[in-house]
């Protein structure tokens, strides 16, 4: 029998409520690290580091975090972190200001690029309907040209007329074309030159996909 000033105490009883209350203390924790104060989880988090020069000019780091301008539409499934932006070129870099700090369309300023990380839930876990969507993206600007523009193959068709770079991080998923798709891996690399697409996740983990829109024309 344990002991305590209240009286005898049954040690079994005493193991299993500090058992109970450190499960729950563990759990609460768990909760705490995955739901951050920006709602996004720990996954979707992205660590930022951006150099500059001090007044000697010599190199130092200016901002190293987590990256803070983060969109998250569950109807959507997708978790867009911008993590830096320029309005011209060539773009100004004596600059102290996080460009990454700011409010952005889909697509870069005349002259300007966008870098930022768009995490895509599986689409199983997209629980919004085919016109929820397609009103969404209408809503942000974004709508594919020509025949399929009334009625396009998937909701998240669009097209925009930036350059852009994209670079599959991790995970898997589907990049939709006109007539057709391909099916990329984590290392894959695709540059898409203003054409309609939609980017789909068949798969059961999220995807992340580092994309660098640059302005273009033609």
């Amino acid at each position: 029998m344990a002991r305590t000033d209240a009286g005898p105490v049954d040690r079994r009883s005493f193991l299993k409520g500090t058992t109970a209350v450190a499960a729950t203390l563990v759990a609460n924790a768990g909760i705490a690290a995955a739901q951050q104060p920006n709602g996004t989880s720990s996954r979707s988090q992205i660590r930022r580091v951006v150099t500059g020069k001090d007044s000697a000019g010599k190199a130092v780091v200016q901002f190293d975090g987590v990256a803070a301008n983060v969109q998250t539409r569950k109807e959507l499934g997708t978790t867009n972190t911008v993590l830096w932006v320029t309005d011209s070129t060539p773009a100004v870099i004596s600059s102290n200001a996080d460009a990454g700090n700011r409010k952005i369309g889909v697509e870069p300023l005349p002259n300007g690029t966008i870098f930022r990380v768009i995490e895509y839930a599986p689409q199983k876990d997209i629980h919004s309907d085919y016109e929820t969507r397609l009103r969404i993206m209408r809503g942000m600007g974004l709508a594919p040209q020509g025949s399929a523009r009334e009625h396009p193959r998937d909701p998240g068709m669009h097209r925009t007329g930036s350059l852009d770079y994209v670079l599959i991080l991790s995970g898997e998923i589907d990049m939709l074309l006109d007539d057709s798709e391909v099916h990329l891996k984590a290392g894959d690399v695709v540059v898409q030159q203003g054409t309609n697409h939609a980017w789909v996740n068949r798969g059961n983990q999220p995807c992340k996909v580092a994309f660098v829109l640059i302005s273009a024309q033609g």
